[in-house]
């Protein structure tokens, strides 16, 4: 390259010439070059990193409520969060700015390099990126509106994220200052804060309105009033005992309620016509199909069980709730057939508890027209979406087909020695299409949320419940096709127990050592659990269960009744521990293993009814067993000591095993002679109480009832009858994060027994189960 040494030939006539021949040294070019690349990696790295920020935060704030109590997963949120907007602004003041920018590199022989580099379209992305990942984490924030009684923390509107949009808009006006644009990206830039803004103002309504509302946020102080008013002394009228309830399903905010030392009550039980038309009770839709009534029946249930969340005891004592559980008892429990029915009833009712403290959709429902004018900024906001990538992809495909390569940074650079003014050039750094394809992963990201706040409103159950009201309010009201398709519409995306329950076993005869199971051990983790969908025969067990209860005069069975019903049960009294449920638990979950061993799965037709009492005892035996090890807060005795006594007794169970599956192959004994082979080593190996135990109870069950059909009918109704027992809790906190996991199996018992006015275990005071301070 041709340089010019000196001015000194140069006359000032010619001045103009030799600028025009003076080039930019190798070397200096290098180094620029170096340096604009060196920085630009650097915040590309910084913008992937904001990308999986953005992905983290939605992700935990969509999903994250599942796993609430875990600090791992706040901490999480916290730090993706906190550095989210920072990284933004970083890069963007830093290299999306469009003022010039001077970089001055001297050498030793008085050259001067000067660049002016511009970045508009790149600045341009990234702002409008920054706009779209506010409105995807918007989505993600929940309305919760409720009253500390309860437990519940209220979550509001999110106003840091409208703090957040305006300092991106005062980015976005700082880098285009003074700049004509007439792209219809640089328009675009404005309709992400303008929806940003709208969906919280709307949040920030809904709120209010929600945690005044009698319908939401104080709902369990007048359905408590309610309930005490149907059954007062001076209340004129009433309902027969045993027939439907007047439950209330909607329509609270149409009451006229006033103040009582218990809450909220309706001014009078005599209600005008208007809050008749106003007002819908279960009787009003108990008439209906089905799947409609018990929807309705679920969601009246909820607001009872809501009251028991929100710590009023006095509800269980109220006529008018044992006139529910009657009603439970006449028209669901006692009639066969109906197990599945009673489990879906209270498996939506726990649905709707899952919403009241972890979606806004108890909140977003408090006006008939908010869902409606939700969904419409979320349609809106998918509008945008495409919009914006139409612009980006046009504007993509017209640079992409250029001569030149597509460059997110524009420079123009010139070196300067003495008076001269070199020859400007220009260097492009960078590829476009590193934008497009970060912004297109947000687009797609923000369609998706935005999809899916959608599909919430129309697969809700609430919405569901609001068109059966509807309808139970105006019963000459034709039904639309659009409403019989809500009604039928269910989706996987809404919370629903899954009807699976994790399964833990103290004996694994033929254990595989896997890297996670040392992982496990390294960390102290609860034992591996496996989930298995609950077969219909538990089902039908626990129910023939509870209609024991009703002819024992309500009152639970510890698991010895079923033992003195049978022929030689009370030999067997020995193994129940009046001291300990856990250590109950895993006797006769030891007992029920090697039964198990001694009669294999396949040793009857499962058409019989045998091997359906089989797979309840097996099922509901390795399912207490993992709420030992995993959910002890759930059961009676003390969690921490529950667990303990879990790990010791499974570590004993595994030395005494240690070389028993390498001696005894799969197959290669017949059940009776790995039966006796098991016994033998456990005997001669154990050292903890509770295998011991367990190992004589196993012992003495197949050599006493000799029939193994007797032995399963035997541990069936064993098992039914303790998860029965082991379920009423007055652990509102245990149960809430139980729910919000997914739910588990003894939760939905939890919920069922309240109902039944069971809130006790025989001989224990009401709340004498361990309580907690807080609910979520």
């Amino acid at each position: 390259m041709s340089q010019v040494s000196s001015t000194g030939s140069c006359s000032t006539a010619a001045l103009e010439q030799c600028s025009s021949q003076l080039f930019c040294p190798d070397h200096l070019l290098a180094t620029f070059e170096k340096s604009m690349g060196d920085e630009l990696l650097q915040f590309n790295a910084l913008l992937l990193i904001n990308v999986i920020l953005a992905l983290v935060i939605v992700g935990t704030g969509r999903y994250g409520h599942t796993y609430l109590h875990s600090r791992f997963t706040r901490f999480i949120f916290i730090g993706a969060t906190t550095m989210f907007l920072p990284i933004i602004s970083n890069v963007i003041t830093t290299i999306g700015t469009n003022s010039s920018s001077k970089m001055d590199y001297f050498r030793s022989n008085d050259f001067v390099l000067t660049a002016t580099c511009s970045s508009v379209f790149h600045s341009s992305i990234v702002i409008t990126w920054a706009f779209f990942v506010q409105i995807a984490v918007i989505n993600t924030r929940l309305l919760v509106a409720g009253e500390n009684k309860e437990g519940r923390n209220d979550t509001g509107p999110p106003f840091d994220l409208l703090v957040q949009s305006v300092w991106t808009l005062y980015l976005c006006f700082s880098i285009f200052k003074g700049q004509a644009h007439k792209s219809m990206l640089y328009c675009l830039e404005f309709a992400p804060f303008a929806l940003i803004c709208a969906k919280i103002l709307l949040k920030y309504y809904t709120f209010e309105k929600a945690q005044r509302s009698v319908a939401v946020g104080r709902n369990s102080r007048l359905i408590l009033g309610y309930m005490q008013q149907l059954r007062a002394p001076d209340q004129e009228g009433g309902w027969v005992d045993g027939a439907l309830p007047p439950l209330l399903v909607m329509g609270e905010d149409k009451m006229q309620v006033e103040l009582h030392p218990y809450g909220y009550a309706p001014k009078s039980y005599q209600w005008s016509s208007s809050e008749l038309d106003a007002i819908v009770t279960m009787d009003k839709v108990w008439a209906g199909a089905l799947q409609e009534k018990d929807l309705c029946l679920s969601f009246a249930l909820f607001k009872l069980l809501q009251c028991r969340l929100g710590r009023h005891k006095q509800l269980a004592n109220l006529g008018s709730v044992m006139e529910t559980a009657n009603f439970l008892w006449s028209a669901l429990l006692m009639k066969d057939g109906e197990h599945m029915r009673v489990f879906r009833v209270i498996a939506d009712e726990l649905s709707f508890v899952h919403d009241y403290y972890y979606s806004s959709l108890p909140v977003c429902h408090s006006n008939f027209w908010l869902p409606i004018l939700s969904i419409s900024l979320s349609l809106l906001s998918i509008g945008c979406c495409i919009l914006v990538a139409w612009e980006v992809t046009e504007i993509g495909w017209y640079w992409g087909r250029g001569p030149e390569p597509s460059y997110q940074i524009l420079c123009e650079l010139s070196c300067n020695k003495g008076d001269l003014i070199g020859t400007r050039q220009e260097k492009r750094f960078g590829s476009l299409y590193f934008d497009c394809v970060l912004i297109f992963i947000l687009l797609v990201l923000v369609v998706i949320t935005e999809a899916k706040e959608v599909a919430t409103y129309i697969f809700s159950n609430w919405t569901k419940v609001a068109i059966i009201c509807r309808h139970g309010k105006h019963t000459s009201l034709q039904w639309k096709w659009w409403d019989a398709f809500l009604l039928k519409c269910r989706s996987k995306l809404m919370y629903n127990w899954d009807e699976k329950t994790s399964q833990c076993s103290v004996l694994v005869l033929h254990r595989r050592i896997y890297s996670l199971d040392l992982l496990r051990n390294l960390l102290h983790m609860p034992d591996i659990k496996r989930r298995v969908k609950v077969p219909e025969a538990v089902k039908v067990c626990i129910i023939y269960a509870l209609r024991g209860i009703r002819s024992g005069h309500g009152h639970l069975s510890n698991a010895t009744d079923c033992l003195r019903r049978c022929q030689d049960g009370e030999r067997f009294l020995w193994a129940w521990n009046d001291t300990s449920t856990s250590y109950t638990i895993l006797t006769w979950h030891i007992a029920t293993s090697i039964v198990e061993v001694r009669y294999r799965r396949g040793s009857f037709s499962p058409s019989t009814l045998n091997s359906d009492h089989m797979i309840v005892a097996i099922h509901l035996s390795q399912y207490c067993a993992y709420l030992v090890t995993w959910s002890p807060e759930l059961l009676p005795d003390d969690d921490e000591w529950s667990r303990s006594l879990y790990e010791h007794v499974k570590n004993d169970a595994l030395r005494a095993l240690a070389g028993y599956a390498a001696s005894t192959a799969i197959g290669s004994l017949t059940p009776e002679e790995e039966y006796q082979r098991l016994v033998e080593v456990l005997s001669a190996n154990s050292k903890h109480e509770v295998l011991k135990n367990g190992v004589r109870l196993g012992k003495q069950l197949v050599e006493t009832i000799y029939d193994g059909e007797a032995i399963w009918k035997l541990l069936s109704e064993f098992w039914s009858e303790m998860i029965l027992y082991v379920a009423p809790s007055d652990n509102l906190k245990g149960h809430s994060e139980a729910i919000a996991r997914g739910g588990e199996l003894i939760t939905l018992l939890w919920a069922l027994l309240f109902h039944l006015g069971i809130v006790s275990r025989p001989g224990e005071d009401d709340g004498a189960a361990s309580t907690s301070a807080d609910i979520v």
